[in-house]
């Protein structure tokens, strides 16, 4: 089974049921990958959260998608993910950044309405 790191937002509209932001192709692959995420992830709806975004605090969402839709937390070395963040000139926001490298070091695609982070990122698809 291949693995699909999954963006903020995306994460965001899988927990809220919005499934309708979210496109066919998408929700496809999804249903036959292995889901992860960045830890940058978790950290980015912790933030949403302190700014009034989101209702939820990021354990509430990350356990609520580790039951419905087996979501991990990928665990490769921060160290390794930092490195490779400083590949990536043409963002400034640490998020995408490490986001995008997390994907790039397991050679992984990444699952992104995000369409900067699409036209830098091969791997990125919608």
């Amino acid at each position: 089974m291949e693995t699909l790191y999954l963006d903020t937002h995306v994460v965001v509209w899988l927990f809220s049921g919005e499934l309708d932001k979210i496109s066919n192709k998408a929700l496809e692959l999804i249903e036959a990958c292995e889901l992860l995420i960045s830890p940058m992830v978790v950290l980015e709806l912790e933030f949403l959260y302190e700014v009034g975004r989101l209702n939820y605090k990021h354990d509430a969402i990350l356990s609520s998608l580790s039951e419905s839709i087996d979501l991990k937390v990928c665990n490769f070395s921060f160290a390794a993910v930092a490195k490779e963040s400083t590949k990536h000139h043409w963002t400034r926001d640490p998020f995408d950044r490490l986001i995008v490298a997390n994907a790039v070091c397991n050679s992984s695609p990444l699952l992104t309405r995000d369409k900067k982070i699409r036209d830098n990122y091969t791997k990125a698809m919608w």
